[in-house]
């Protein structure tokens, strides 16, 4: 599993986040997105590593722009894995 980060500027609300949500989960196979104006970010977690200049397509197309991009290795933790 792939954690990645993106920079986005430009979103202003919750209607925003979802919208780029929705964008990020049509153009790539997804496990889990995040998306926040007030952190000015999204937080995709995947199966595979995400394509920088893909993701930097699909965020210019639906009219906000991508500030960084960032990809490390996610473990999903456990339920019981508090503490560890």
């Amino acid at each position: 599993m792939v954690k990645t980060t993106i920079g986005v500027e430009g979103m202003m609300c919750a209607k925003c986040e979802a919208h780029m949500t929705n964008a990020i989960q049509e153009n790539f196979k997804v496990k889990k997105v995040v998306c926040s104006h007030t952190d000015k970010k999204a937080v995709v977690v995947s199966k595979d590593a995400i394509d920088e200049q893909k993701m930097n397509e699909t965020v210019t197309g639906v009219g906000y722009k991508m500030t960084s991009f960032k990809s490390e290795p996610y473990e999903k933790k456990g339920l019981f894995s508090f503490g560890k």
